[in-house]
């Protein structure tokens, strides 16, 4: 058997698991869960799902693309793929806030009003109303387009992710870690998944649980190396 050297460790892939089943859900995302579970009521048959980085709008927009029979494409590439799209298909678009083009939202917005897209979900980290376009009849939907937001999650929220991550890896972690990171980390799922990554890797490279020694060298590492905790 071939013996798990430290840099075979630290570069295991990370498992990103988008079902509805891994899902935690909690008061920062319910408004979202209430509102995407009624596409019917969405005017005009469309909604936007606003969030800051690492908040579940893209796990959110999965469950529901999975529950709708939706097809999802990045709002950078929406232009390619309009040929594509048949009646009544279900649309999610995400991170259109990133850039998109205006012509091609836009009439993916008159095939929504029409019906012949059943929902049209959109996913973006700013209000409609902030996005980059100039098209004058789009900035006028934009202004107009209903939203929901997602917050960053709570102490309660966080931890539950956390314990979901470390045991979904089969992490062993002692008492008192998950305590000790949350006023020291970024308070998002985002930086709940990667903490978590980083620790289990760290822990087998020293064949150890996870500790608060632990968890202290991962956020010293995270901070020289620019990333935010």
């Amino acid at each position: 058997m071939m013996a798990m050297t430290p840099q075979m460790a630290l570069d295991l892939p990370a498992r990103r698991d988008f079902s509805e089943a891994a899902f935690i859900a909690g008061a920062s995302n319910a408004a979202a869960r209430e509102l995407l579970a009624r596409p019917s009521e969405w005017p005009r048959n469309v909604m936007a799902l606003i969030g800051p980085e690492g908040v579940g709008k893209s796990h959110l927009a999965a469950i529901w693309a999975e529950r709708s029979h939706a097809v999802t494409i990045p709002a950078l590439v929406l232009a390619s793929h309009l040929a594509a799209l048949g009646p009544n298909q279900a649309l999610v678009i995400e991170d259109v806030d990133q850039g998109v083009d205006e012509d091609a939202l836009f009439h993916v917005f008159n095939r929504a009003a029409e019906g012949d897209i059943s929902a049209l979900l959109l996913t973006a980290r700013t209000l409609p109303a902030q996005w980059s376009v100039s098209l004058p009849d789009l900035v006028s939907r934009l202004r107009a387009l209903e939203h929901v937001d997602l917050h960053e999650a709570d102490d309660g929220l966080l931890t539950r992710i956390m314990e979901k991550q470390l045991a979904d890896r089969g992490a062993p972690v002692r008492p008192g870690v998950i305590d000790y990171l949350l006023p020291r980390m970024e308070r998002s799922v985002a930086a709940v998944r990667l903490l978590a990554e980083r620790m289990d890797k760290l822990a087998l490279v020293k064949k150890t649980p996870i500790t608060r020694a632990v968890a202290r060298e991962v956020l010293d590492s995270w901070t020289e190396t620019g990333d935010a905790a």
